[in-house]
């Protein structure tokens, strides 16, 4: 990108955040994607669930991919932009969107689903999964890893040692296990990351905002100018994400 640095800026500044599609960073910013295709798994997993539930469906654009949903369709989402989008999105195929903020309790009744599926979690209420879920369902999840795009945060943060162990998916198996599953399936990848210019990085942070909490372009000037010039004199900012598949059974 050869855009001034004020452009890119104010372009990343005036995208639109709502949702949670990326579409926006093309020819921006690149990510690998994990092998096993979770879209695909999710929409194989609903074509043979009677009851299901999403939860943190953020703007339902993956869940709105799978080609057909079981007779009982919830999705949850707590952020605002998110929910109107997952609504208009996801009414029209049958699936109710509830306003919910991730906190337990699940505004739903024990042993409600026998399918609950989640892509990116913020947060992971283990407890409150088993609870909802009937003996032999499943949990089917996409979750994010530890210290995931970590480069970036950091650059903005300083050095996170002790953030860097928090999602690790082998506390996240044995939290899993403790409230009451069984996995029966884990896989994880590390993902390459490519990006090319500060918009990308003011459009990720307005939008992933758990990443540097409290983003603002005016707290943060001084580092995306400095981003800016090292995109400009050594090419794209690399950083990686980290990724793990799960698969658990209620006991």
């Amino acid at each position: 990108m050869t855009d001034s640095f004020d452009a890119q800026i104010e372009a990343g500044s005036a995208a639109d955040v709502s949702g949670w599609d990326f579409a926006w960073l093309d020819g921006r910013a690149t990510e690998e994607r994990p092998p096993w295709g979770y879209a695909r798994l999710l929409g194989e997993r609903l074509g043979t669930a009677s009851a299901s539930l999403d939860i943190q469906t953020g703007g339902g654009e993956v869940l709105s991919e799978a080609a057909s949903f079981p007779p009982v369709a919830v999705a949850t989402e707590s952020w605002h932009p998110n929910i109107a989008h997952a609504t208009r999105l996801l009414h029209p195929r049958g699936v109710v969107v509830v306003a919910d903020q991730d906190e337990p309790p699940l505004p739903f009744a024990d042993a409600a689903f026998d399918l609950v599926t989640s892509r990116h979690p913020a947060t992971i209420w283990w407890d409150e999964i088993a609870r909802v879920l009937r003996p032999g369902g499943t949990y089917l999840a996409q979750h994010v890893g530890p210290a995931s795009a970590f480069e970036l945060i950091e650059f903005f943060l300083g050095p996170q040692p002790e953030a860097r162990r928090g999602r690790h998916h082998d506390d996240e198996v044995a939290a899993a296990e403790a409230a009451g599953l069984e996995v029966v399936d884990l896989r994880t990848a590390r993902l390459r990351i490519e990006i090319h210019d500060v918009a990308a990085v003011v459009y990720l942070l307005r939008k992933v905002i758990w990443w540097v909490p409290g983003f603002t372009v005016e707290t943060y000037v001084d580092r995306l100018r400095e981003l800016h010039e090292l995109i400009q004199a050594e090419g794209p900012f690399i950083a990686h994400s980290t990724r793990h598949l799960i698969d658990a059974r209620r006991r």
